[in-house]
């Protein structure tokens, strides 16, 4: 049997450590915490569990307190630990069994980072990411003729899971990070600067787009030819364009994306232009494109919950100037095929949830407080439960959807969408 080197690095995680350590208990064989200045109960809590604790004075650089780490470990292989995972029973015993059984010639395991939070930039429910990797690594020639020396690890894709809960985000710290670099004249590796544009569009404020500018538009977009960087870089800018209120920028980018490879980082900007601008029907056209004609490169909610959460606000805006007007409200609508349209927006219907929603508010004045309610319902609806009711004070609106059309809803998912939503109510 291997045997196995635990290596961290940890900086103020007493909320998050003893959880961590609990569930990775008698899986290794030696356990190494490189303490980057706590100042919480951090140490404490770590020497409950190993003697094998290192201060490292905090560069700025997440590698060199990791290889630090790593070079304090003695074992066969190298586990590289973060605070906020927790191995639960099932995969514990999975680990024990690759433990038993992984052979010498395999350089690194995968395993399944399943990310339990929204408070990361991983931007996947569920990844393969390196973890487990062997300490002395050993070059080897192969081939029988013209030999050459392997250099490609061999790596072995486990099916063990390791949870990822954070207790909150750490964009700034990492913000400050990318900044320092940058300004000190570090090139980032594509694999980084797409981390950086990813983490920047999912959790940056208006205020980290305007301190990040100069950097986006004076030199990052100059120096990186490859094209996925690129497309990463005109997402960012993009937004920065837009909340700067440089129309001419704007589109000059934003059209470029979409002529070439439409994402739907480029078309929720375009819709949330226009509805700034307070056209709702053609911001419409753009969230419908970003919820289902297009793919995210950089931020999964933009092909997900983010669009379809306008389309509920486009639409409720739509049915509360009809409802001004003295107009039928589904009348508004009867040329956008509202059935096609809710199988569109997903498992619930935000489409008719939004505008019935309004219906509900307007026809049941004490309802107000809950119209919100029912949106967020309806919501919930899209991002999983079929044909589920749509709540309003006093008052109920079932969605309506999982009719076949031009996005391909299977016809059966009908009755099942509608069973759910019964279920559900």
């Amino acid at each position: 049997m291997i045997s196995i080197s635990m290596c961290m690095i940890a900086k103020n995680e007493e909320s998050v450590l003893k959880r961590c350590l609990d569930s990775y208990s008698g899986l290794f064989d030696e356990i190494i915490i490189v303490d980057t200045g706590s100042t919480d109960n951090t140490k404490n809590i770590a020497a409950g569990y190993t003697d094998k604790i290192y201060d490292f004075e905090w560069t700025g650089d997440f590698s060199e307190a990791r290889n630090f780490a790593f070079s304090k470990a003695s074992c066969d292989y190298i586990f590289s630990a973060d605070a906020d995972e927790v191995l639960d029973d099932y995969n514990r015993n999975l680990f024990m069994r690759l433990k038993s059984v992984l052979l010498p010639e395999i350089d690194i395991v995968q395993m399944k980072y399943v990310n339990c939070s929204h408070n990361t930039v991983y931007n996947s429910k569920k990844e393969l990411r390196p973890k487990l990797y062997k300490r002395l690594r050993t070059f080897t020639w192969i081939s029988p003729i013209h030999e050459t020396v392997r250099l490609q690890p061999v790596i072995f894709d486990s099916d063990i899971e390791i949870l990822h809960m954070p207790q909150s985000s750490h964009s700034k710290r990492d913000f400050s990070i990318f900044k320092k670099s940058i300004d000190n004249g570090t090139h980032l590796e594509n694999y980084v600067l797409r981390m950086f544009c990813k983490e920047l569009l999912i959790s940056g404020s208006d205020d980290d787009f305007e301190e990040f500018y100069d950097i986006f538009t004076r030199r990052l977009i100059y120096e990186y030819t490859d094209n996925d960087c690129l497309e990463a870089i005109s997402c960012v800018l993009a937004r920065m364009y837009r909340l700067k209120n440089l129309s001419d920028d704007f589109f000059k980018i934003a059209l470029k994306n979409v002529a070439v490879s439409p994402c739907s980082e480029i078309c929720l900007e375009i819709g949330d232009y226009f509805f700034n601008k307070n056209d709702i029907s053609e911001a419409v056209l753009w969230y419908i494109n970003a919820s289902s004609e297009t793919e995210s490169v950089l931020d999964i909610r933009t092909s997900g919950d983010i669009p379809l959460r306008r389309l509920a606000q486009c639409y409720t805006t739509l049915a509360s100037e009809a409802v001004a007007h003295g107009d039928d409200v589904l009348a508004v609508f009867s040329e956008r095929d509202l059935g096609d349209l809710a199988g569109l927006a997903g498992d619930g219907g935000i489409v008719l949830a939004a505008v019935q929603g309004n219906l509900v508010h307007q026809h049941d004045r004490h309802a107000e407080d809950h119209h919100d309610d029912g949106q967020d319902a309806g919501l919930t609806g899209v991002l999983g439960v079929h044909g589920h009711i749509l709540g309003g004070q006093g008052a109920e609106a079932q969605v309506m959807g999982h009719r076949v059309g031009a996005h391909g809803r299977a016809e059966d998912q009908q009755d099942g969408g509608e069973n759910g939503g019964l279920d559900h109510g």
